[in-house]
């Protein structure tokens, strides 16, 4: 697609003068008589409007994230939490701070459940395209559309945009699973292999039998992990470092700031128990999909994972245990995919990098769930097709330097308002205006400066005391993917 430079319109098609128009435009109707909301296709939906004679002729597509397909436990180390039920509302955006916000600034919002739960891209995507359609023919054919989502969303968001559909003006996956999903349930196995070999040897890794026994292992794997971290010394110490490490996860999350041993030590620990949920009821509902196990460890070398500072904390930890360590994960009995299974599970969502369209992605550093190093991988992917870099900002947030529940940086998708709605700005500023999301207009949106001298802005002072209102900052980058995961 086109991006117009703001200097003029000569030359330029018709559809590229109405991405690049401004003012406002009216809708052909208003949410009277159901409009609004109700059910399409199985699914339930949600749009929102500005008033009729304010809408800036743009609609934003959400995808929303990850909803477990059944019931799954809240917090497995908490009998008392209960569980999360199994949710099928309609969202028209992340928040409904966002939503009045984005309304009030003339956008059109829509979003939808999607017919099924759980690891549902492909549903995801046939919904998005069902709701482009019925707005445009019930209140009006858009000028732009930016289709967004975070998390499974996001792989949603990228996906749809991969079919290269002209309505599709800009993009914007958050905390996207862009790395696709073998590559992430792969190493959602190596987290789950790690624990078994080294923590709780009756973790089953593939093959539930249903739901409640891929919660019931979730439940008492979770159990050994944190048993170990608090109880195992410094051995059970080494055991859940070395699989954090191996597995890429961060050490900081939303709650636990790394700032001592024992605050990395509960970091690693919940980014370990967050990967072996996906690893259990979630591997349950994509197996249910694909007809079989996807996912393999065959060719991994797990001590090929580790850099040479992490080898030298474990040692540190445990003096002399790292070698027995992995030779346990050498010599563990390995899992083999199914190659029809994993034909089809790379048919959920793998995305090639491939744009054609103005796209910006968000995603905090520390993030334990969808690691940000999935953002390394796609940029890899996109850099493979010529010419399609220039299509592709990439925006990292980090959290303070200290705090007891992070307000931004750390945990996933844990983005303030300003970031989530300044992402829209800078992608329509783009199509729109022809303004690259260079650092110098990211800063300009989220009223960043790089240095504290101008007190109104957000500082690095600020940023560092949690006092922000984003954590967004230039020079921030993924670390690699884990080494030697088979894709």
């Amino acid at each position: 697609m086109l991006v117009v430079s703001g200097c003029s319109s000569s030359g330029l098609t018709k559809r590229e003068k109405e991405v690049a128009s401004t003012g406002t435009v009216s809708l052909k109707t208003d949410c009277g008589s159901g409009k609004c909301d109700g059910t399409r296709n199985g699914a339930k939906y949600e749009i929102k409007l500005p008033a009729k004679s304010k809408w800036n002729g743009t609609l934003l597509i959400w995808s929303h994230g990850y909803r477990n397909a059944a019931p799954v436990p809240s917090n497995p180390l908490d009998p008392s939490a209960g569980t999360t039920p199994v949710d099928t509302s309609a969202d028209a955006s992340p928040t409904d701070d966002v939503t009045t916000t984005l309304t009030s600034q003339g956008y059109a919002l829509a979003g939808s459940a999607f017919k099924t739960n759980g690891w549902d891209v492909l549903d995801g995507v046939s919904a998005d395209e069902d709701l482009y359609s019925f707005f445009s023919s019930t209140f009006g054919t858009p000028k732009r559309v930016y289709i967004w989502g975070a998390s499974l969303g996001g792989l949603i968001t990228e996906t749809l945009a991969e079919k290269q559909h002209p309505w599709v003006s800009g993009v914007a996956p958050l905390c996207g699973v862009l790395g696709g999903t073998n590559l992430n349930l792969d190493l959602a196995l190596d987290a789950a292999y790690a624990v078994k070999t080294l923590i709780y040897p009756d973790l089953k890794l593939t093959g539930f039998a249903s739901v409640d026994e891929a919660n019931a292992n979730w439940d008492a794997a979770s159990q050994a992990v944190v048993a170990k971290a608090t109880k195992g010394g410094a051995e059970g110490i080494a055991d859940l470092l070395t699989i954090a490490d191996m597995s890429g996860s961060p050490d900081k999350t939303k709650d636990y700031d790394g700032h001592d041993t024992t605050s990395i030590g509960q970091a690693y620990a919940e980014s370990v128990i967050t990967a072996l949920g996906y690893g259990t009821w979630g591997r349950y509902d994509i197996e249910q999909r694909v007809g079989g196990n996807p996912s393999t460890n065959e060719t991994v070398d797990y001590s090929a994972r580790l850099t040479d500072a992490q080898r030298g904390t474990i040692n540190a930890v445990a003096p002399g245990k790292l070698d027995a360590i992995l030779a346990k994960l050498a010599n563990g009995t390995r899992v083999t995919a199914d190659a029809a299974a994993r034909k089809k599970a790379d048919g959920l969502g793998n995305p090639t990098g491939d744009l054609h369209a103005p796209t910006i992605t968000m995603h905090t550093i520390d993030d334990p769930l969808v690691l940000s190093q999935n953002e390394g991988v796609f940029a890899e992917r996109v850099a493979k097709h010529p010419g399609d870099s220039g299509q592709l900002v990439q925006l990292f947030t980090a959290p303070p330097t200290r705090y007891t529940s992070a307000p931004y940086g750390a945990g996933h998708c844990n983005f303030t308002k300003d970031e989530t709605v300044g992402v829209i700005t800078m992608l329509n500023n783009w199509v729109q205006k022809g303004i690259y999301a260079g650092p110098g207009a990211v800063q300009s949106v989220l009223n960043v400066s790089v240095d504290n001298s101008q007190t109104s802005k957000n500082t690095p002072e600020k940023q560092a005391a949690g006092t922000a209102t984003t954590g967004y900052q230039s020079t921030l980058g993924p670390a690699p993917w884990p080494a030697n995961t088979t894709q």
